[in-house]
């Protein structure tokens, strides 16, 4: 050995390569077995679409989403010469995200499919996609799908409001909306003093005499900043009524709405989060004065259901990057893949992705059919409560399990998996915690008897399939039958309900699914199953189950 190379250690070798693009559509049985089983046979979807924007989010948005979020927005809050222009500056990665996004109908799929059986379907496959590829970007395509059926009450609002949010382009521009190829919607209902009870809200709305409000208060937490609208709550002579509020006025003024500083969180990057003061700001009603709750309902279900694709996305992505690890990865003269112990936890995170997805899914399938079906709309009702409750729930547990597949190289900020674990609780946080979500459950169950009768009728399509699962609802039955102290129960029943969607939309499921469905069966419902992921008993088909969660393209 030569003095040169004496000391030349760093040779890496055990190591994997870095994760090849793949596409998040074709190379994911996973997902395509999950979406197809809730579209309708011959369906009149463009595949098309999966496939292209499949391409895009697992190979150039992965990079966006990474330049996104190392690069935080940046608030300017006057130009040089001292005017007020309360600008948020993105990183271009910001705008190439949002700019495919709309260009793929990410934030729109189901209002221009609106009608066609399926559309929110192939939307949710859309979003899990995109937030496998970034997070941050999601929240304001979230709110913009979110916000039509709640603008569509403005019966004053001029039509160009509608026509460029559902038909619109990205268009990141300082422009009055009329002037907009395409708007983006967002949201700001939170109060310093009400949080998730917006009956406190104190923020005032004043008719003036051409119709319009004007808008005297706060908001703590007013979501993308760079909106070109947003829908706010505010307190009218008739009482708390929703509002649309324009970033700029038509004359090409902003709008008296101030920002006092963005928030500094713990996740979610690229996306801006904001304080605000309105100081006289011009909104328009939607719907009547002191019905603002109910104008937003519609909205609600709609960001429950973004919560729940976006959590089973996220699980989605880290289990795919555990998987290649461990696949490339040797650790006492084994594959770490073949490793029994190792097998037993990927496995257990592909059941859990896999419920969590399937359920998801469901839940999309309710949405689609609400309109025309009674169970549906009553499912969708409880389901996306139930759902988000749950899925988001368990998103950090089971980022920090596929974390510790990878050892301490998932730790480090190189690598992707620090960043899914500081956005994995903002879906349980977002849109109602996790005490709001189970109390409307139960006001769901109480106060609305199709819902609980539509509950039931889903669970028991599926009985006599599998023995823990009859007993479970048999269980489950007899806690609801019990009105005792619900409240202080409610974070178990509402576990309970949901591990029997997830057991139900398995069992459902294709030949493919029938393995996971049992397994979960007999662990999530049974007594053979432990306080973490990975104590699944050794009769498990480990590999298949694991084959499965595996993406075909060789990532």
């Amino acid at each position: 050995m030569t003095s040169s190379n004496r000391f030349v250690t760093h040779v890496v070798e055990n190591q994997p390569t870095i994760p090849a693009a793949y596409n998040l559509w074709c190379d994911d049985a996973l997902l395509r077995t999950l979406v197809n089983q809730h579209l309708p046979q011959n369906h009149q979807h463009d595949e098309t679409l999966l496939i292209k924007y499949g391409a895009l989010a697992g190979d150039a948005l992965m990079t966006h989403g990474e330049l996104a979020n190392k690069n935080k927005p940046t608030l300017h809050t006057f130009d040089r010469y001292g005017r007020r222009i309360d600008n948020v500056e993105f990183h271009p990665s910001y705008h190439a995200l949002m700019k495919s996004a709309m260009q793929h109908n990410v934030h729109n799929y189901s209002w221009q499919n609106e009608g066609i059986e399926g559309s929110h379907t192939v939307r949710a496959a859309l979003m899990y996609m995109h937030y496998q590829a970034e997070s941050g970007t999601s929240c304001p395509l979230t709110m913009t799908h979110a916000a039509i059926p709640a603008m569509r009450y403005g019966s004053h609002l001029p039509t160009y409001y509608l026509d460029k949010t559902i038909h619109g382009e990205y268009d990141p521009r300082a422009l009055p909306s009329e002037q907009k190829a395409g708007l983006t919607i967002g949201m700001g209902m939170t109060e310093k003093q009400g949080g998730s009870d917006v009956r406190r809200n104190t923020t005032t709305a004043t008719k003036q005499p051409d119709g319009s409000y004007s808008i005297v208060g706060h908001k703590f937490f007013f979501s993308a900043p760079m909106c070109d609208a947003h829908l706010i709550l505010a307190q009218a002579e008739g009482g708390l009524s929703c509002f649309l509020l324009p970033r700029l006025l038509e004359n090409g003024q902003l709008n008296n709405v101030r920002i006092q500083r963005l928030k500094d969180k713990l996740g979610d990057w690229s996306n801006a989060s904001s304080e605000v003061e309105f100081q006289e700001a011009t909104a328009y009603l939607l719907g009547e004065e002191g019905r603002g709750v109910p104008v937003i309902i519609d909205m609600v279900s709609l960001t429950r259901l973004d919560c729940m694709i976006g959590s089973s996305a996220l699980m989605r992505q880290s289990l795919v990057h555990a998987l290649h690890h461990v696949s490339h990865r040797d650790a006492f003269d084994k594959t770490l893949v073949n490793q029994p112990l190792m097998q037993n936890v990927l496995a257990d995170l592909t059941i859990e992705c896999t419920a969590a997805t399937a359920l998801t899914m469901r839940v999309a399938k309710a949405v689609d059919n609400a309109n025309k079906d009674k169970h549906e709309a009553a499912l969708a009702r409880i389901a996306t409560a139930i759902g988000k409750y749950w899925v988001c729930k368990r998103t950090p547990t089971f980022v920090n399990e596929a974390q510790e597949c990878l050892g301490g190289i998932g730790y480090v900020e190189e690598n992707p998996m620090p960043r899914y674990y500081r956005q994995a609780p903002l879906n349980s946080i977002w849109e109602g915690s996790g005490n709001v979500q189970c109390l409307d459950v139960l006001r769901a169950l109480a106060k609305e008897p199709n819902v609980k009768e539509a509950l039931f009728n889903e669970l028991k399509t599926q009985a006599g399939k599998n023995k823990s699962y009859d007993l479970h609802l048999g269980k489950l039955l007899d806690a609801l039958s019990n009105t005792q102290n619900l409240e202080t129960r409610s974070r178990y029943l509402t576990e309970q309900v949901a591990l029997a969607l997830q057991a139900c939309t398995l069992l459902a499921g294709e030949d493919t699914l029938n393995d996971i469905a049992h397994i979960f069966c007999e662990t999530r419902l049974g007594s053979t199953y432990g306080f973490t992921l990975g104590t699944l008993p050794d009769t498990t088909p480990f590999t298949k189950i694991i084959a499965f969660g595996q993406v075909s393209s060789g990532f």
